[in-house]
């Protein structure tokens, strides 16, 4: 069996390639500032409010065809709102509340610039696919919001997939949108369930998890092939794969070259 070179990686994007949770919170605290100052709640009843939508988004399970995320998210506010306060539902206050929070998550989604560059770089020399899980309309507004489109060769989002991350076959899709095969590719994620598992589960060549943390626990599982604390780490651990390549091949080489005896 050959041994291939990297020739495409698969990058997850949120709180990866940008920081969808301290987005969330700089939009949770613009809520908590509304509710105090417009609508005179005390800063530990708002509190309260974000922290239940905030539960509620965890817990999340959306069915497209039977409701729009945007109807669901309200409800989560509808129902946070009254789990506090009481009395009767307000429909309006909810639908306010979340169109600020995602108005300001939004702007706060930033493709950093030196992210920017190392996308630039890695693409001379392998294709690049953005790979992310999550409601269509929500993962396209924010691949629109930080403007990464142009750094990536093919864009795929799990909600339009007949299958999310870590089913192996939206990981094949994407070989097959790209021409290449798993063996091939590498998959760049922060979430040990989805997109490190997914590239094990798909036969991917490689698997890099971004822990930013880095206090990595003694019995992590799934095991990635490599784990990076910063994105931009990510070239030196490409060069590393292409170095035992090389020498893999050399050896191959060195080997078949040897007579016979």
């Amino acid at each position: 069996m050959g041994v291939h070179g990297v020739k495409a990686v698969f990058f997850d994007l949120d709180n990866t390639l940008v920081d969808t949770a301290a987005a969330g919170r700089r939009a949770i605290e613009e809520v908590i500032n509304a509710l105090q100052s417009k609508h005179h709640y005390g800063e530990g009843e708002a509190r309260v409010i974000c922290d239940k939508v905030q539960a509620k988004l965890l817990k999340e399970c959306h069915d497209p065809a039977k409701m729009c995320i945007t109807d669901l998210r309200i409800s989560h506010w509808e129902e946070a709102i009254q789990e506090t306060i009481g009395g009767e539902a307000n429909r309006n206050l909810a639908a306010e509340c979340y169109f600020l929070w995602k108005r300001t998550r939004l702007q706060n989604l930033t493709l950093a610039e030196d992210t920017r560059g190392m996308l630039t770089e890695l693409r001379k020399g392998v294709r690049l696919l953005l790979l992310t899980n999550g409601d269509k309309q929500t993962q396209r507004e924010k691949i629109e919001a930080c403007a990464c489109q142009p750094y990536f060769d093919a864009i795929v989002v799990g909600g339009e997939q007949k299958e999310e991350k870590p089913a192996p076959s939206i990981f094949h899709y994407c070989c097959d949108l790209l021409g290449v095969q798993p063996a091939e590719c590498v998959m760049v994620g922060d979430s040990l369930d989805t997109d490190i598992q997914g590239g094990l589960n798909a036969g991917l060549k490689a698997t890099v998890w971004l822990n930013k943390a880095m206090t990595t626990p003694g019995d992590i599982s799934p095991v990635p092939h490599y784990i990076i604390s910063s994105i931009l780490d990510l070239p030196a651990v490409l060069q590393k794969m292409e170095h035992k390549v090389n020498a893999k091949l050399g050896a191959d080489h060195v080997d078949g070259s040897s007579p016979a005896h």
